[in-house]
């Protein structure tokens, strides 16, 4: 069975801000073979927006090569997006999801394939709530961001996780791999 990976960046104080990170080229070629070992990543549709910047450099690279890479990457993962406003998308590899949450993440998951990827809180959170995330991917970069919005501010539930492994970049910033313990 396909695993669902919930993956996302935050602040040593748990601040979702895609400018309080610090990315550089090492994390960069991590996350783009995150995707490439994947099948499909879910988003939102505020985290797909936030994404879409990506969708310039596949047409003009910046020259750097892990950026690129990452770009790459995310363009040619299949992306399904959840969203009562959008009514279209205009990046190739991307629909607008038919089910709920659920029955899409239970179908995909019985489907032969690789990883299935969650890129967006509020997809994680729902996810989280009807225990289908199998692994949850922490990336702290070492900034404290002092005020902004949480990843699990809205959990009410306790929930237990078992450390599977760390990895740690240069930039300071570290990756924690999570299995919820059900």
């Amino acid at each position: 069975m396909r695993k669902v990976i919930a993956a996302i960046n935050t602040t040593m104080d748990g601040v979702l801000d895609h400018t309080a990170g610090l990315p550089d080229g090492e994390l960069h070629q991590h996350y783009a073979d995150l995707l490439d070992r994947a099948d499909v990543i879910l988003y939102g549709r505020i985290t797909y927006q936030l994404m879409q910047y990506w969708q310039a450099l596949v047409k003009n690279p910046s020259g750097e090569e892990t950026a690129d890479n990452f770009a790459r990457a995310i363009d040619r993962i299949h992306k399904t997006v959840f969203s009562h406003q959008l009514k279209t998308t205009d990046w190739e590899s991307t629909e607008l999801a038919a089910q709920p949450p659920e029955e899409l993440v239970n179908a995909l998951k019985q489907q032969r394939g690789g990883d299935i990827l969650v890129g967006s809180r509020s997809l994680i959170l729902q996810l989280m709530k009807l225990n289908l995330i199998d692994e949850l991917q922490l990336c702290i970069h070492p900034v404290i961001a002092g005020k902004g919005r949480l990843l699990f501010e809205a959990v009410d539930d306790r929930t237990v996780f078992k450390l599977l492994k760390t990895k740690s970049f240069g930039s300071g910033a570290v990756t924690l791999y999570y299995e919820p313990i059900r």
